[in-house]
């Protein structure tokens, strides 16, 4: 790659939780490796997360989606279609956003994660996701529809990068994998903000809360009380930006150890050292689980089609152990993960793929 020669490249993730932005960390390092100059659009949190990443980046503002969410399982999809209206709005704005900030900013070339309106006529445009079949849970009309507007949505842009490896096995199943795929679909391997080391402990049990509200906290509330019968140690990570519990981790007696949020340098060590995670079944979590090769009990979002095909995709695949929110009992899930397989997923070079994809798209430019 041609340092003397360096690119401006736009980088825009969705802001529908944290993952989104920490798959696009190694992107990021790796096009500041070549030389090239990166932007960061997004909001408030997201540019602060990306600046503690990589301190003196250039970021700029953008708003999110601002998507509210139900409290009632049944109802999670429900609230996601009602609100169909205002992000296609959205959708257009931050299209018109980008044509007017390009019009200001001579960019060579915008990546988007999962932002649908991020693609210009004359630069090359990229859009990343996991998910090329979208699952509406409301049965296979409704599928073929949504299927149809997505694939249009994803074909505006040069090229549509699937965040996993071709073939089998795979971590995203059939939603990285339907048949036809979009004819500019590539496959660019996992992307994980986490660097593997020699190092894995088997210390402690690893609860790692994310995900949208309110059902981030129902959950926190059942693991918080079942954990109180729990006689191993114990790394509770609330990954919320409210105030903390003010027990903190007295209920875990001195075998127990509690954050509010976490760094990226302070999690790593954290999950190597885990002998189980406790987590939602988000892809971003996913990545890292896998670059970590750490046993999970995997409990999905209610009504997150997405993350309950994973979770019980992967739970069929034997990888991760997989149980629904509903009635959690926590010793109940132990013991059976006693007897789960936890099938190490051998992926070769699925985290270095990414490398050459985007090396190939810069270098044609």
């Amino acid at each position: 790659m041609d340092s003397n020669n360096p690119k401006q490249i736009l980088i825009v993730p969705l802001d529908w939780g944290l993952g989104h932005t920490t798959r696009c960390v190694p992107l990021i390092r790796h096009l500041q490796q070549l030389g090239h100059h990166i932007t960061l659009g997004g909001n408030e949190w997201q540019r602060k997360y990306i600046t503690e990443t990589f301190p003196g980046i250039e970021t700029i503002h953008l708003d999110g989606y601002d998507v509210s969410y139900s409290k009632h399982s049944r109802g999670f999809m429900f609230a996601i279609m009602q609100q169909i209206p205002k992000l296609l709005r959205n959708v257009r704005k931050e299209h018109e956003w980008l044509l007017e900030l390009s019009e200001k900013r001579k960019f060579d070339g915008v990546i988007s994660d999962n932002r649908y309106g991020l693609f210009h006529p004359s630069i090359p445009s990229v859009i990343m996701t996991h998910q090329v079949l979208a699952q509406s849970g409301m049965g296979d009309t409704a599928d073929s529809l949504l299927r149809r507007l997505h694939y249009r949505y994803l074909t505006r842009f040069g090229q549509c990068w699937v965040i996993d490896v071709p073939g089998i096995p795979n971590l995203s199943g059939k939603l990285g994998h339907p048949s036809p795929m979009p004819g500019n679909a590539k496959f660019i391997g996992l992307l994980s903000q986490i660097v593997p080391n020699s190092h894995v402990g088997e210390d402690h049990l690893l609860v790692l809360l994310s995900g949208p509200e309110p059902q981030r906290t129902l959950l926190s509330d059942i693991l918080w009380e079942q954990l109180k019968e729990y006689k191993g140690k114990v790394v509770f990570v609330e990954g919320s930006d409210k105030e903390p519990r003010q027990e903190n981790n007295s209920g875990f007696g001195e075998n127990g150890r509690y954050f509010l949020r976490i760094t990226k340098e302070s999690l790593q060590p954290l999950i190597e050292d885990a002998s189980m995670v406790i987590c939602r079944s988000g892809y971003s979590t996913l990545m890292d689980l896998a670059v970590l090769h750490k046993k999970a009990i995997l409990i999905p979002t209610p009504g997150q089609t997405e993350q309950e095909y994973l979770g019980k995709h992967l739970h069929k695949e034997g990888v991760f152990f997989h149980a629904p929110q509903k009635h959690f009992d926590l010793q109940q899930a132990l013991t059976d993960a006693q007897l789960f397989p936890f099938k190490k997923l051998e992926l070769q070079g699925a985290h270095e793929l990414y490398k050459g994809v985007v090396e190939e798209w810069v270098g044609s430019m």
